[in-house]
């Protein structure tokens, strides 16, 4: 049973796609949260109540600053071939020890669940389910989305920007109509399309996260600047720069600062023009 600081993965195979990709990320320099990475065997051992699991993954939490998000990390998560997107299930603003176990065996149920399974199942994927997970210091973001390297629906050479108030479920999960923009790739301004954003996803006081009503003004008005999308369009680039072209990032703004919560290979977008 193993677990290590995120920036020391270096085997796919034991911690999954996901923790491998944020270590790789963490060691080119990107604004990658910090956190720990269990691996297979760990979780495994912590979906089966083992006592020495349990006191590893509150080891684990010692190590970083709650609150925390517990994501799943499954082997071939986040591939070029399957991004398991939203099939696995994410913990937010898990603040004590003991919380971060339950969301550990939450996420190892996730990842067994039909759903998971049809999933796998659709697109060939026979072998059962690997999980690892990942611990990470939670960005508490007052404004998250998404950023596509290139066009998702056309394949075209630009930047699409998706984002909302609060955290970055609200735009992942549908929950509002999120602000679209698109960039040059040198992180020039295209399009701006403000979105419907009447709900932010915060982080509740009891742990976990509630929806917040927001104010109609604020509903409807930009929240990114230009220059902050010009930061995105430059986080998109050095993203490139480490895994090729096309990647789908998930990201977050906390007090001025850009974070970097995922890095995937954008598996559904047409192909380049």
């Amino acid at each position: 049973m193993t677990l290590v600081r995120l920036n020391q993965v270096v085997d796919a195979e034991r911690f999954g796609g996901k923790a491998a990709q944020l270590a790789t990320l963490l060691g080119a320099g990107l604004p990658v949260p910090a956190g720990v990475a269990l691996s297979v065997d760990l979780v495994e051992a912590v979906a089966a109540r083992e006592p020495a699991a349990t006191a590893e993954v509150e080891r684990g939490h010692s190590l970083l600053r709650p609150p925390l998000a517990v994501r799943s990390s499954a082997v071939g998560e986040d591939s070029d071939d399957a991004s398991f997107a939203g099939q696995h299930l994410t913990c937010l603003n898990i603040r004590r020890a003991g919380e971060a176990v339950v969301a550990v065996q939450e996420v190892w149920r996730s990842a067994h669940a039909p759903s998971a399974l049809a999933y796998r199942a659709r697109i060939g994927v026979d072998d059962p389910p690997r999980v690892a997970v990942v611990l990470q210091e939670l960005v508490d973001a007052d404004r998250a989305g998404v950023l596509f390297t290139r066009n998702p629906l056309d394949g075209a050479d630009e930047v699409v920007v998706e984002a909302a108030w609060g955290l970055g479920e609200g735009v992942v999960e549908g929950i509002v109509t999120p602000d679209r923009f698109r960039v040059r790739r040198d992180g020039t301004p295209l399009e701006r399309a403000a979105g419907v954003k009447d709900i932010a996803v915060v982080r509740a006081p009891e742990g976990g996260t509630r929806q917040a009503a927001v104010d109609e003004d604020r509903a409807r008005t930009l929240c990114l600047s230009d220059s902050e999308l010009a930061e995105l369009a430059q986080l998109g680039r050095r993203c490139e720069q480490v895994f090729g072209k096309g990647r789908d990032i998930e990201w977050a703004y906390a007090d001025g600062a850009l974070h970097l919560l995922q890095c995937r290979p954008i598996t559904r977008a047409a192909a380049p023009r």
